[in-house]
């Protein structure tokens, strides 16, 4: 039960990366832009700048099956992600007292009810139904689950998943300290 306890916590450690990296990518996006990813590599790589901008690190295993397999939750018609969620039909240990970005988990069934999306200003959280429909991610540079650390635009839409293929992962590229203003005045 401890173990089941520890892998729930590191699920909403997780979710809350994702849920982060969501909402990184809608405030990051130009006007006139779809505010949710096309994919994941979007969100480990931002192709819409020309420089390095990432929203997430790394794509996580679920902590709770151990594989590199998540829920996708679509907007409309394959528009964009706007959610993610563990395929684990596993009853949850922890039954309420979430914090509060997570307090819409009190009381589900399954882990695979915990839907993480975007959760800034605009964002729309609603129930999500779907057919679970795994992706496959790559697993490459993962930690164990015990070593992991701790927009949807105004209008409804109907939210569908589809399979989405797996994104390239790319080494994470050291990122030099800004300068300063008085080195800038020294040079």
């Amino acid at each position: 039960m401890v173990q089941r306890s520890i892998a729930e916590q590191e699920l909403l450690n997780i979710g809350a990366e994702f849920s982060d990296a969501l909402q990184s990518y809608a405030d990051a996006t130009p006007a006139g832009q779809p505010t949710q990813p096309p994919g994941f590599k979007e969100l480990l790589k931002d192709p819409r700048f020309p420089g390095t901008r990432r929203h997430l690190r790394k794509v996580f295993v679920d902590p709770v099956s151990g594989k590199a397999e998540w829920g996708v939750l679509y907007l409309g018609d394959k528009v964009g992600i706007i959610g993610i969620y563990s395929l684990s039909d596993a009853r949850p240990v922890k039954i309420g007292n979430f914090p509060v970005r997570f307090q819409g988990f009190e009381g589900k069934n399954h882990l695979s009810d915990w839907k993480f999306t975007a959760t800034g200003k605009g964002s729309i959280v609603r129930p999500v139904v779907s057919a679970q429909q795994p992706i496959v991610l790559p697993a490459q540079n993962v930690l164990p689950a015990s070593e992991i650390p701790n927009n949807a635009p105004q209008t409804p839409a109907t939210p569908s998943e589809e399979p989405i293929p797996a994104p390239p992962v790319e080494p994470e590229v050291p990122v030099e300290p800004a300068e300063t203003m008085p080195e800038m005045q020294q040079k």
